[in-house]
């Protein structure tokens, strides 16, 4: 695990009428962190879409449809697990849940299952100033989709 990665693991509620579950509880998920945009993604299977990271934006993603391969990698400098990857599945057949990585952690995603559609929410608005975008080859690493 990545220093500052969270993965929660959603409650459904079910009865004849359908289900609730409560994905972001924001005094809880970001305490401390403001909350700056929701977003919302479709995207193909076999997509792979990797790395991007930002320089001072946290994130919390939620799957609602499809099935991805989630893989961070931690690039901040000091942190006690800088270097590391930490890769899991997320989406159908897994159990609901969302994942939260913080600040210059880059991530990315292949659609193992698709279309897959993603809502994430962010602590900042879209800056370009703020994208951090790298390849296998800039970050040195092997990383198999």
């Amino acid at each position: 695990m990545i220093e500052g990665v969270k993965i929660k693991y959603l409650d459904t509620h079910t009865d004849e009428r359908g289900f609730f579950r409560e994905v972001f509880r924001f005094s809880e998920e970001f305490e401390n962190i403001s909350v700056g945009q929701l977003s919302h993604s479709l995207v193909n299977e076999g997509v792979i879409k990797a790395w991007h990271g930002h320089k001072v934006q946290a994130q919390w993603n939620y799957v609602i449809t499809g099935l991805i391969k989630v893989a961070l990698y931690d690039n901040r400098m000091g942190s006690s697990t800088k270097g590391k990857i930490f890769d899991f599945l997320v989406g159908e057949g897994l159990g609901p849940m969302a994942y939260f990585f913080p600040s210059d952690v880059l991530h990315g995603y292949k659609c193992l299952k698709g279309p897959m559609q993603i809502i994430y929410v962010t602590s900042g608005v879209y800056n370009l100033e703020d994208e951090i975008r790298m390849t296998n080859e800039n970050l040195a690493i092997d990383f198999n989709w």
